[in-house]
């Protein structure tokens, strides 16, 4: 059931770099969902405030964000010092929001802001602190970057860290003082969605419509993309070093196996060069433990970024039954 008296306050965070064309559209669409809405599911909702980041585009978007700021009272401009990336400017935009929710959008009018209560239903349904949209069209980039986008995701998931990373989409909804929390202990380089897995606890998905990107080039290149994927390997944990430490051991067993077996056959077959056996032994083994004490380090390394990202031991949140989700999982009474 829905609480009729409550109205849920999203505040909408959008990183700009490249936003002098679009932002006006979707500054006309987002102010339509300025006042009270209810959603299919009946939540009462509204947009209360639509942080636009500037991240020191190459384009006029700075005199765009003034020109919307003075236009509408809901638009907040936060203005970077420096280009960061999309990832640290939408942190700087949750970090500066005040809505009992945060829904991420680009700049770039792929997302339409009137799937917003979609996601809000979905929310309080599943009592997820965290909505994904589940684009169920291709996303508008080229084919190579689609294909190795979702190459990269598969290699991340399989390979790093066994998440959902297929889920990872910059357009999302989240529990506002989660959100914040976020922004507040991610270190420098944490990708956000990583950051994101490491506290939220219940995450869905919302099917959406993907649209096309408004007729502007996109911001990313080759070495953007590149940087974008490393830094999505870096926030992955220790999974990767610890391959590094199993591959040492691994090495240290053959090494003293294929060492017995060479000793064994020369003794046999005294077929190998005098001195060659022993050569190959000590190589062997000293490589296998070489690489085992590089795992080893790895793995004081490993901890050592954790605590470097900023990875909590644990987050604590106000009482769900008093939060935007208005009741606590699992129980029996709704609100």
């Amino acid at each position: 059931m829905t609480n009729p008296d409550k109205l849920h306050r999203v505040s909408v965070v959008t990183p700009v770099y490249k936003g002098e064309r679009t932002l006006p559209g979707l500054a006309d669409e987002i102010a339509a969902l300025a006042t009270p809405q209810t959603s299919p599911d009946g939540h009462r909702w509204h947009v209360t405030e639509w942080l636009l980041v500037w991240d020191n585009g190459p384009d006029a978007s700075a005199d765009v964000i003034a020109d919307l700021a003075e236009r509408y009272d809901f638009v907040k401009p936060v203005w970077l010092s420096r280009n960061f990336g999309q990832h640290p400017a939408t942190l700087a935009g949750m970090a500066s929001s005040s809505g009992d929710w945060i829904a991420t959008l680009d700049e770039d009018g792929q997302h339409d802001p009137a799937d917003i209560p979609a996601f809000l239903d979905v929310a309080m349904s599943q009592q997820a602190q965290l909505v994904y949209a589940d684009p169920t069209n291709p996303a508008p980039h080229g084919a190579l970057r689609n294909v190795l986008s979702a190459g990269a995701k598969w290699f991340f998931s399989t390979f790093l860290t066994g998440t959902k990373t297929a889920t990872f989409q910059s357009y999302r909804l989240m529990v506002g003082d989660a959100g914040r929390s976020v922004a507040a202990y991610a270190g420098h380089g944490v990708y956000l969605d990583v950051a994101l897995s490491w506290v939220m606890g219940r995450i869905a998905q919302v099917p959406v419509r993907l649209r096309a990107e408004g007729g502007r080039a996109s911001g990313y290149n080759l070495p953007r993309l590149l940087s974008h994927f490393w830094r999505l390997v870096l926030s992955s944990g220790t999974r990767g070093l610890r391959i590094v430490s199993g591959l040492g051991a691994l090495f240290a067993i053959v090494g003293v196996v294929y060492a017995l077996f060479l000793v064994v056959m020369n003794i046999v077959t005294h077929a190998a060069p005098q001195g060659w056996t022993s050569t190959i032994v000590i190589l062997l083994m000293a490589t296998g433990l070489i690489l085992f004490s590089l795992g080893v380090i790895a793995e004081y390394v490993g901890v050592a970024v954790s605590m470097a990202m900023g990875k909590p031991p644990y987050l604590i949140l106000s009482d769900p039954a008093v939060g935007p989700h208005g009741r606590r999982p699992g129980s029996r009474s709704s609100s």
